[in-house]
């Protein structure tokens, strides 16, 4: 597993027990405002994993398809603009 995938699973792993935290707060009744600034903050998290992810991806994954020949790295290119397209809906 490389640096960026490294950085990932630490980011997930905070993620998943920032979630457990909001789970309890909604349980406990808290403040709705303190809740949803959790929540943010996780899709924040997931967010940054998410690029670390897409940064592995196209320095070598990318990177290996383009320099193997025109199909392969016109594909990768594809499923990077479709990644792109989700991001900004």
């Amino acid at each position: 597993m490389n640096e960026e995938k490294k950085k990932a699973v630490v980011l997930l792993k905070t993620a998943r027990g920032q979630i457990d935290g909001i789970i309890k707060m909604i349980e406990d009744d808290r403040y709705c405002v303190d809740i949803s600034t959790q929540i943010l903050s996780v899709i924040g998290i997931l967010q940054k994993a998410n690029l670390n992810i897409l940064d592995q991806h196209l320095k070598h994954c990318v990177r290996t398809a383009i320099l193997e020949g025109e199909t392969q790295g016109d594909e990768k290119i594809d499923e990077i603009i479709n990644i792109i397209d989700k991001y900004i809906k």
